[in-house]
Parts: C-alpha cells; structure tokens; sequence
C-alpha cells in the first residue's frame, strides 16, 4: 500500500543536532518561529518524541514547556499538539469533548471512526492514566441509543483488519436487507456490520451495494437515519476526517485534523476536499489563516492540489 501522509519520517535523522537548533531557535531575545516549525512539521512524529529526550538530556528542560513559554496563540496549539504522542493527543480531545459543557459528538465520531484497533486500545490507556476515567463509561454517561451503541462497539478495539472477500457479498446483501429492503430500519444490522468490519473491507461492500441496490449505502444511511448516528455511519464508512466545510471556522477540527492525519492519510482529505468543494485544501488554509500558525499548516498540507 503506498503511502499517503504528507509528512515523512527525516531521513538523515539526528535528534542530538535538532535539539540544538531548536535550542538556538529560542535563546536570545525573540524566537525564530520558522525554524520552530519547518523543522518540527519535517519530522515525524516519532522524531519529536526522539528530539524531546535529547533536548532534556542536554539542557535539563522539557522542551514542550520551553516551546510553550517562547510561542503563543494559536501557533503555540499547533506545535504543542506537534509534539504531543498521538494517543496521547487523541485521548485529551476525547476528555475536552466529553468534559466541556455539552459533549462535541462530531469529534467523538471523527476520532473513534478512523483509528485502528489498536491505537483504540492506546487511547483508552492513556485516557485512563491521564484523566483517571474510563472513556467507555464517560462516553455513556454523555450518549444513548443507537448511536451509544456503535461507540461502544467501536471502543472495543476490534474491528477486523484487511478485506474478507467472501463476506463483501453477504455483509452489502445484510445492508440491503436491513434498510431499504424493509420496512423501518434495522439499525442493530448496520451497526454490527459497520462497527466491525475495516474500511477497506466496508469500501468493497458499499461498491457491491451499489450493484445490487441501485443507490449509494450514503443514500440510504441519510435517508433511514438521523443526527449522532446517521454521522456515525457515515464516518466509519469513509475513514478520513472530513474537514466537512468547517475548515475555515473551526480551528479546533483544522488542527486535529492536519496533526493527526499528516502521517495517515493527508493526501487522501485533500483529494476528498478538492471533490466536496471544488477548492484546494491549500488554498483555503490559506485564505482562512494567518502568521506563523498558516505557514505551519501550509507545511502539514504537503502541497497545493
């Protein structure tokens, strides 16, 4: 499978020397911002973590909080989630969105809808260390229905890995049978099938749905389902943060996205965006942005489609 981030591990890794230049990069009066963050958004972030020991090991400071004291606003955000392990990242999102006032269901969704089992399981263990909580539990005490339901599947950290092509046929048969094939909807079939089965796999069968039913399982998911859940379905079916129109409101969902993504599957959301709204990715940081934090955004981007 090739690869499709926009940031790569550095080739000529040294996190002894990057640690120097970032060192440089703040002493003195003023920072260079720039050198802040073209070397940071050049790194993976495996590197980061790399770069943070050896700052320590030098300079006796963690280096977060030497970044945190010479940046500010939203630049400061973005390298701070930069630098921050992505499970550890993912799980103080989830604590943000289920202990602010009112639950943010739409990163709850984006978040547990495109991550692999196993960084599930990571989250939930961090989440457990860091915020003493089970986020099963605070997930439920925050959800219902339907929609509870396939979080909870979801949390399990099961979902298969690859393509099981013989159940592509029967699993796009089960869909049909479930939603457009009856009367009322069969929402237990739909999460079953959905919250279990990889993306991949969940490609080939809205493919083979399409064959058999005539319209796109989209359609049909908008048409026989609503709010929380309808989203739901809709992420787990896609796999990518949809940056969904909000890219230029929202900077919360910007930055998440382009942090947690840019080793993921970046090139796949661009493309996903030009298609949804006819402009580049690229562009539109641009046009919504500013500063140091649009220059390092730009750099996550990877290019202008």
């Amino acid at each position: 499978q090739a690869y499709r981030g926009s940031v790569r591990p550095f080739v000529n890794f040294n996190a002894k020397q990057d640690a120097e230049v970032l060192r440089r990069a703040m002493k003195g009066i003023g920072t260079d911002e720039d050198v802040v963050f073209m070397l940071l958004s050049a790194r993976s972030n495996d590197q980061r973590q790399q770069i943070k020991a050896e700052f320590k090991k030098a300079y006796g400071k963690d280096l977060v909080s030497a970044l945190k004291s010479e940046l500010g606003g939203l630049f400061e955000h973005l390298i701070v989630a930069l630098m921050t392990p992505p499970s550890s990242y993912d799980a103080s999102q989830l604590h943000k969105a289920l202990k602010g006032a009112g639950t943010e269901d739409d990163v709850l969704i984006e978040i547990l809808a495109s991550r692999t089992g196993k960084q599930v399981k990571d989250i939930i263990k961090v989440y457990k260390k860091e915020f003493n909580g089970k986020l099963e539990k605070d997930i439920c005490g925050d959800t219902s229905g339907h929609y509870q339901k396939l979080l909870v599947i979801l949390l399990q950290g099961s979902r298969e890995v690859g393509v099981e092509e013989d159940k592509i046929e029967e699993d796009a048969k089960e869909l049909y049978a479930a939603g457009e094939g009856k009367f009322g909807t069969d929402e237990e079939k739909f999460i079953t099938i959905l919250g279990n089965r990889s993306a991949e796999h969940l490609r080939k069968v809205f493919d083979a749905y399409k064959e058999l039913s005539g319209s796109d399982i989209e359609d049909s998911i908008e048409g026989e389902t609503t709010g929380n859940l309808e989203n739901l379905l809709l992420a787990v079916g896609k796999n990518y943060g949809d940056l969904s129109g909000r890219a230029g409101t929202d900077d919360d969902t910007l930055m998440r996205i382009m942090v947690s993504r840019s080793e993921v599957d970046m090139l796949d959301i661009r493309a996903s965006f030009k298609r949804t709204y006819g402009a580049s990715l690229y562009n539109t940081i641009q046009e919504d942005t500013t500063g140091d934090y649009q220059k390092a955004l730009l750099y996550l981007c990877g290019g202008n489609d």
